[in-house]
């Protein structure tokens, strides 16, 4: 009964958390000491969300086939990854992080895609209130045939 509501409650804590990674993404535009490896500073990775559907499988499917089960699960976070594009090189000579020919490693992350993926994101999140809102209300008109 409370199938869809769940699925939907999956979809906007997954989406949520993607802007919370894209948001992190966004403030480390800069950021060129983000870590220390082998001691020395590198810049901020982007990150991006890997979302994976909670499906049991082919049995999953096989019993929904058979109307021995319910029509998926809702969407989980499988893992945060790190972008492996090499980091952008800027010529800029009195930035404290330069190497000896001027150069200073800049984050890989570009503040376009990043919207782009916001608004992708914020889309996403909006549609699922909308399913959240209409799931409901049709239980609400559901309950009110019962009375």
């Amino acid at each position: 009964m409370f199938h869809s509501i769940n699925t939907s409650a999956s979809a906007l804590t997954s989406q949520r958390l993607r802007m919370d990674v894209i948001s992190s993404n966004m403030a480390n535009v800069d950021s060129t000491r983000a870590e220390l490896v082998d001691g020395e500073w590198v810049p901020y990775k982007r990150k991006s969300v890997v979302l994976k559907a909670n499906e049991g499988g082919f049995s999953s499917f096989l019993n929904v086939a058979m109307n021995k089960g319910e029509v998926g699960n809702g969407v989980k976070v499988s893992q945060i990854v790190e972008d492996e594009t090499p980091f952008k090189e800027v010529y800029d000579p009195e930035h404290p992080d330069a190497d000896e020919n001027g150069y200073v490693q800049m984050p890989n992350v570009d503040p376009l895609r990043e919207m782009v993926d916001l608004i992708s994101a914020t889309r996403s999140y909006e549609a699922n209130v909308t399913a959240l809102n209409a799931s409901k209300s049709m239980l609400m008109k559901a309950l009110e045939i019962g009375k």
